[in-house]
């Protein structure tokens, strides 16, 4: 998927290409995560729609539900949905800053005359 330490930079067309590629890749996680969430207050506690998206959101967002659960299950799906939130959130910056991070560390391994190694 990157090249190689001895390869070339990629182009910087080809980079914002990758970059895209991996905020698309976030961006299905969040969605999934969000309507993941949704479903679990729509169908263990109750929630209308809007208010299962906000509570979801929430969670995700690192700020916590709005509406508190009630029942056992909804309980139990919130505290889950929140360390799931939580590991999205640190997987989704994983794959964000990944194609920058192996940008900057190729960089000091390219031969500054260009020769090859």
């Amino acid at each position: 998927m990157y090249e190689a330490k001895h390869q070339a930079l990629l182009s910087p067309a080809a980079f914002v290409r990758r970059l895209l590629g991996h905020f698309a890749a976030v961006l299905g996680l969040l969605v999934g995560s969000l309507a993941m969430g949704m479903a679990g207050y729509r169908l263990l506690e109750g929630l209308p729609w809007i208010d299962a998206f906000l509570n979801a959101a929430m969670l995700l967002g690192g700020m916590g539900p709005v509406d508190p659960p009630h029942s056992w299950g909804g309980k139990l799906f919130a505290g889950m949905y929140a360390l799931y939130a939580g590991l999205v959130f640190i997987l989704s910056a994983a794959i964000l800053f990944t194609p920058v991070l192996h940008r900057v560390i190729q960089h000091f391994h390219l031969d500054p005359k260009g020769t090859g190694r």
